[in-house]
């Protein structure tokens, strides 16, 4: 049976045109190991996608023999595409991504007129993620827990001492995610990051994006539950709901959109994969024209 009192192994790979990072999480006793967000490379301007990114993770996994049984997203991304339809092509494993992504690709559907034939029940995934819901990594136990209010659909996964907020939380010195995304929330994300900051303040914190704060140098992807709750800018003790909303509302009314969110939605809402091929054998990315981004 599957524990959530061992340590897991964690390695982090940092993406630095979509400043993400990649963790792998492994089991130390079995060797197995899951990926959460993983990135597909984009170079937008030529329209090229890679797969360098997701090659060095492969070749990474290969050489340590690691088993991966899960590839995890923590939600629908907006600044970089998922790599998670190439990985689970060369790989035996299953796709999992919070059940509330029906919400997301009913809303985005409509916005990139979604081919006909569009599943808008995320049935683009193995297996849609609850809150309590489990999974199993060796030994190790992966709990899910709802943490909406970046997006409707996020999930933070928390693997022993260690758990996976995706944007819900930034370092501490740059703060919290935004809620002006469509279904976004900041009443609800203030409710969603003191989930996480239940957690004994021993745990450690992954997250999913760095921005280098100014005044420090380099980037990191770990930080702890004691240290948001004493230093992060937006949230840290002290802070009630109300004045959080308010911060984060006024903050978000001045963010322009992601340089990623256009192609990155249209591709993630799909399990990373791209939209089908039109007569001629090409995929196209669609750019609605003057849309205005508080419709979005």
């Amino acid at each position: 049976m599957a524990t959530s009192k061992q340590r897991p192994q964690v390695e982090s790979f940092f993406d630095e045109d979509s400043n993400t990072f990649t963790h792998l999480v492994r089991d130390p006793q079995s060797r197995q190991c899951a990926i959460i967000d993983p990135v597909l490379d984009f170079d937008y301007p030529a329209g090229h996608t890679s797969t360098r990114s997701a090659d060095a993770l492969l070749a990474h996994i290969e050489a340590e023999s690691l088993e991966v049984v899960w590839i995890l997203e923590t939600h629908v991304h907006a600044d970089h595409l998922s790599a998670a339809a190439y990985l689970k092509g060369k790989l035996d494993c299953q796709l999992a991504i919070g059940a509330r992504i029906r919400e997301v690709q009913d809303i985005f559907a409509d916005i990139f007129a979604a081919e006909a034939g569009f599943a808008r029940d995320g049935r683009q995934f193995d297996r849609l993620l609850e809150e309590g819901d489990s999974l199993a990594i060796g030994g190790l136990e992966c709990r899910v827990l709802h943490t909406p209010g970046h997006t409707p659909a996020c999930v933070s996964y928390v693997i022993g001492d260690a758990v996976f907020v995706g944007d819900t939380l930034f370092m501490p010195d740059y703060g919290t995610a935004r809620c002006d995304f469509p279904g976004g929330d900041a009443r609800t994300l203030y409710r969603s990051i003191h989930k996480v900051l239940s957690l004994a303040d021993s745990t450690r914190i992954f997250l999913c994006h760095d921005y280098s704060a100014e005044g420090r140098e380099g980037f990191c992807c770990q930080t702890s539950v004691g240290e948001q709750r004493e230093h992060n800018i937006h949230v840290h003790d002290g802070i009630d709901e109300q004045t959080f909303v308010d911060m984060r509302t006024k903050r978000d009314a001045g963010l322009g959109m992601p340089r990623l969110m256009l192609p990155a939605v249209q591709v993630n809402m799909r399990a990373g994969q791209m939209p089908p091929a039109e007569d001629n054998g090409r995929a196209y990315l669609k750019i609605p024209l003057n849309l205005p981004f508080d419709q979005l």
